[in-house]
């Protein structure tokens, strides 16, 4: 009866050795791959060919906290400068839900259709809690993303003013090295610290949404004044007729605020970033503004006030750095922190403290 059971089908055969689930080989390569770095002159090279993936690497430079990389982001920027061409920036910020990732998605369809090269750098709002973004940009422009003449950038904002991200500024320089016509930059929200993407733009559009509740008091003033033009997305269907009573609401109260410094009106106009209706329309209006001031010398004018903003902003950024990244800095301030939660000193007199031991190294 053994000798049956032995002979069945049924007995397992020894089998032989699984091979390994990780090629070993293959993640050392990645490794090593991950580990390169361009050097300045081919990171250069690539960005003023308008090579995508290089663009997007430098971006990531950019935003690097390694002092190594910031050293020679620093050195690209700088070379870039000297290759920068000529190109519109326009901000877009809205109120939530009002579409603005489709509105660029089909505006910067429709301008890449005209032989623009549009770059698109969507600020994603940083968790003050895990410090993660989403980044879900790209996910959400899917057509967008495919265009060859397009470049989207999903960035985090890092709790800086306004869902702005703090190196936004040098990824513009770089996007324009990169030959593109039409810088986009699009804001977590609306709100009045808003004005840190103003001051790097050349046109502010403000997206809103019809019908839903009291739009003159739906956002705050700062945000209005700031305002080029405002245009109430989604206008279809039957939504179409709300969003003219609230163009015709808004004009009337654009003509409350006095006329900015740039000598533009600001302009009204509804638009459906999902049918394509009025997209032209907003175009038109940002050409004739460029036109105005570009003729009246504001243009100009407004660039060389940025330029002046980012020297202040550099400024105080190395300042910031300095300070944190200062030998003994980090347990200095544990043990202030220790203090403070002792209750044996206020916050205003151990960072004058700080301040005071860190300036007297400095000096």
């Amino acid at each position: 009866m053994k000798k049956k059971l032995a002979e069945s089908a049924l007995n397992v055969q020894g089998g032989i050795a699984q091979p390994a689930q990780i090629n070993d080989s293959l993640v050392e390569a990645l490794s090593k791959k991950r580990t390169s770095l361009l050097t300045k002159e081919e990171f250069i090279e690539g960005i003023n060919l308008g090579d995508r993936r290089i663009l997007a690497q430098a971006i990531t430079l950019v935003e690097s906290a390694r002092p190594e990389h910031r050293q020679l982001a620093s050195e690209i920027i700088q070379s870039c400068l000297q290759h920068e061409k000529s190109s519109v920036r326009i901000g877009i910020t809205g109120v939530p839900g009002a579409g603005k990732s489709t509105f660029i998605e089909t505006f910067g369809l429709f301008l890449t259709q005209k032989g623009y090269k549009v770059a698109v750098l969507a600020i994603d709002p940083s968790s003050q809690r895990s410090k993660g973004s989403i980044l879900g940009d790209k996910t959400r422009m899917e057509n967008l993303s495919v265009e060859p003449n397009a470049f989207i950038r999903p960035s985090p904002s890092s709790g800086s003013l306004g869902g702005v991200a703090q190196k936004t500024r040098e990824s513009i320089t770089l996007c324009e090295a990169a030959g593109y016509d039409v810088i986009i930059i699009e804001t977590v929200g609306v709100g009045q610290s808003e004005i840190a993407v103003h001051g790097m733009v050349d046109f502010f559009l403000l997206l809103m949404l019809a019908g839903a509740g009291d739009e003159l008091q739906g956002i705050k003033r700062g945000i209005i004044e700031m305002s080029d033009a405002l245009v109430i997305n989604k206008a279809d269907g039957d939504n179409l007729k709300k969003a003219e009573i609230s163009k015709v609401q808004y004009a009337n109260a654009l003509h409350l605020f006095p006329l900015p410094e740039s000598g533009w009106t600001p302009v009204t106009d509804i638009c459906s970033a999902y049918t394509g209706f009025g997209i032209e329309n907003v175009w038109n209006h940002i050409q004739n503004y460029l036109a105005l001031t570009q003729n009246n010398g504001y243009f100009a004018l407004q660039r060389k006030q940025q330029e002046s903003m980012r020297l202040l902003e550099q400024i105080e950024s190395k300042l910031k750095e300095r300070f944190f990244e200062s030998k003994g800095m980090k347990a200095r301030i544990e043990q202030a922190l220790i203090t403070l939660a002792l209750n044996q000193n206020s916050a205003y007199q151990l960072a004058e403290e700080l301040l005071n031991q860190w300036q007297k190294e400095v000096d």
